[in-house]
């Protein structure tokens, strides 16, 4: 049986990380366009968003990631307790928008 080829990972040198407290994602036949960003509320009839980053994922890709984001939250729930969402944490036009 062959073994899996071995991964390398390396950080380009213009490689950041942020915190983003919004993603919007939006889907088309072709790929998935996640836009993070930071979201603001002063007042209680707006929220006002700002992105900072959009990235583009093949549908492919897109489930991968659905299914590593699945396994790691329930392990952190497994350790930290289920994460409770607040009401209207999921929002948008047939539940594209996650805020």
């Amino acid at each position: 049986m062959n073994e899996p080829p071995k991964v390398n990972i390396a950080n380009l040198p213009d490689y950041r990380e942020n915190y983003a407290n919004s993603v919007q994602i939006r889907a088309s036949l072709w790929d998935f366009l996640l836009m993070f960003g930071l979201a603001n509320q002063q007042t209680t009839d707006a929220v006002n968003i700002q992105n900072f980053q959009g990235i583009y994922l093949s549908p492919q890709q897109a489930k991968a990631l659905l299914n590593v984001l699945q396994q790691n939250v329930t392990q952190y729930e497994s350790a930290f307790g289920e994460i409770r969402l607040e009401p209207g944490a999921v929002q948008g036009q047939g539940g594209r928008v996650v805020q």
